[in-house]
Parts: C-alpha cells; structure tokens; sequence
C-alpha cells in the first residue's frame, strides 16, 4: 500500500480496511441471504473458527469491542458480581461503563500492575482479600486478561497459565480481551489454541477492527455451555445485525491463509523498527517492552511539540511522577510502511 507518507500514529483503529476486505464486502452483497445469521458467510466464520482454534466453539460476530466485551462478560457474571481486571484493562479504561451497563450492575476490579501484565501473587490476594468481605464485598465472579495488553506487553503462556489456574481454583470463569491477539501471536509465535483454551480461557473476544475490518470482531465461546441464550442477549443489547453476513464477511477474509497473522507481524515489525530509531535518540525513554504494535515513549517536550508541528498525530498519555519529558503513545498497524516510521524518526 504505496501512498503519500502516512502520519497519524494515534490508534491502529484509524487504518483503512484492507482490500481483501473490502473485496468480501463487495461479494457478499450479491443477491437475498438469510437473515439474523443464517446466511453462509457466517456459518462458514464459525467453522472456519474452529478450524484455527483447532477446538469445537460458538462463534457470534459482534460489530465493537466494546460490545463483544461487555456482553462476553455478561454471560459470565452476575448483577451482584465482579470482574477481576489489571487496573490498565479497557474494559476498566475506555468503554465507557458498557461493561457495567450490559451486566446489570456488575462491578470491576482492578489490580495494580506495573505493565499491564497481572501478577498470580497480587490475583490470588486479590481473591482472598474478597472472600474475606463476606456478604460485604460484591464476590469476585469471573477474570478478564488483556492480550496483548494496554501498554503494548505481552502475556507469556506461563504466565496465562498461572493467572488461568488460580482462576480455576476459585471457580472463575476467564475472558481475554483479544482486541490485539493477533500482535500477540505473532509476538509469541504460537497457535491460537496455543494462548487460549489450552491455557483456560473460556471465552474470547477476537478482534478484527484494529487489524483491516470495517467493524467486526467475535466473541468466541470454547465453554459452549456459557453461550446458552448469548444471542439473546445479543439481541436485547441492540447488537444482532439483521444482515449479519456483513459482519462475517470482514472476518472470513482475515482469516484465510492466515490474512490476520500476517497484518499482525508487519504491525509488530514496524513497531520494532520505531522503537529501535527512538532509542537512538538522545533523552528517549522507553518505559515497557514493545512487543506488540504499542510504542510508549518519554520525550522531552520541545520534541513533543516539533512532531505535533510536522503534522504527526499521537495521543499524549500521563506522565508519571518524577520522570522528565512527555509520554506519548505511537501505534502502528498493518499498512504502516518504513518509510512512515523512518520519516517520523527523522523529524526528531
């Protein structure tokens, strides 16, 4: 994709969708098709699904993260429950209340880490800390982990397998937010099994939009029996699509020959190569690993400024206490190019 140099590093959410994508668009809108999901592009996602997770699961395209989130959570928790999340979850940061509102009433928790990555210790106090409050506490009722997470780390597997036991040792249920799975496998190189019901998670919201869709992710349910009556909630949520093949359509492309995978490495690739030119410069900190498509990075302000002035846009982010310079976020995905990357280094 060979175009004028692309300079808004903001969000991977700001990409076009991908050709391939739009090709499946086009293609689907031929002719009547049933409604409500019936239609064969999303009977087709569904096995297709399984087919790369490599394990017998219910498929439910949602057209938001926020969406697929919230109501994946509400099939496991309860009004008077909690969600256990890392105090950077999305779910905790940036949706809104939707969580809260889809579950009725449902409360999060938030445990403290140093980049996003939960710590087993600080889960299993977490958990003891709730027991503990009795009938005063709202119970802990499921765990949400991020992969990859907020500040661009990832999750090793031993590590999801730590978390996921304790969960299991306390009869929760486990969602992963999988808004950026794809940068995680490629970071990993593992399967999709591999870093999902393999290690326990129950239900998983895959995502789509940060990687070339329109708008389409999954929610992916590997305990099927938790996706008893999950369309109804769809429904009663105002998120069945009649025309659900459009949805399908955008995922069913991404996930052949490996589509999804592929646009997650180049994401990661070019992260690396940002972070590699930004650790050259002279009062550059980089604060966490990168190791998805995140680049979080101290600078000092009149730099700051100069990007903002050669037309780079980017989120600026709270600096922590006593560190000097700005933090900003810089994000890539699937079409940013080296030329993008090298002309930004190049304007500092």
């Amino acid at each position: 994709m060979s175009e004028a140099i692309r300079k808004n590093f903001a969000s991977d959410n700001i990409a076009p969708a991908c050709p391939e994508v739009m090709d499946a668009m086009i293609r689907a809108n031929s002719g009547p098709a049933p409604a409500y999901g019936g239609d064969e592009q999303s009977t087709t996602l569904e096995a297709r699904f399984a087919e790369l997770f490599e394990h017998d699961l219910r498929c439910f395209p949602i057209a938001t993260g926020t969406a697929a989130n919230s109501l994946a959570l509400a099939a496991l928790v309860p009004p008077y429950g909690a969600v256990l999340c890392d105090q950077s979850a999305h779910i905790a940061n940036d949706e809104g209340g939707a969580p809260e509102f889809f579950t009725h009433g449902a409360k999060l928790i938030t445990i403290p880490s140093d980049d996003g990555r939960m710590l087993p210790d600080a889960l299993q106090t977490t958990i003891e800390l709730n027991r503990e409050g009795g009938i005063q506490s709202t119970p802990a009722r499921a765990l949400s982990l991020t992969q990859a997470t907020e500040w661009g780390t990832v999750y090793s597997l031993a590590r999801l397998r730590e978390l996921t036991a304790i969960a299991r040792q306390n009869n929760l249920p486990v969602h992963m937010d999988g808004a950026r799975l794809a940068n995680a496998v490629a970071h990993l190189d593992c399967s999709l099994a591999d870093i999902t019901w393999k290690l326990g998670i129950d239900v998983l919201s895959f995502g789509g939009t940060k990687n070339g869709a329109i708008a389409a992710e999954a929610v992916l349910f590997f305990n099927t029996a938790l996706a008893e009556d999950f369309i109804r909630r769809i429904k009663r949520g105002g998120h069945l699509w009649s025309k659900q093949r459009y949805l399908s359509a955008q995922l069913l492309p991404l996930l052949h020959d490996n589509l999804w995978l592929k646009h997650a490495r180049q994401a990661n690739a070019m992260a690396q190569r940002l972070a590699h030119g930004l650790r050259r410069q002279p009062g550059a900190k980089l604060p966490f690993e990168v190791q998805g498509n995140e680049v979080f990075v101290v600078l000092p302000e009149p730099l700051v400024t100069q990007l903002e002035a050669a037309g780079y846009v980017f989120y600026r982010w709270p600096t922590p206490a006593g560190v000097d310079g700005t933090l900003i976020r810089l994000v890539t995905h699937y079409a940013t190019e080296q030329t993008d990357v090298d002309a930004l280094l190049a304007s500092l």
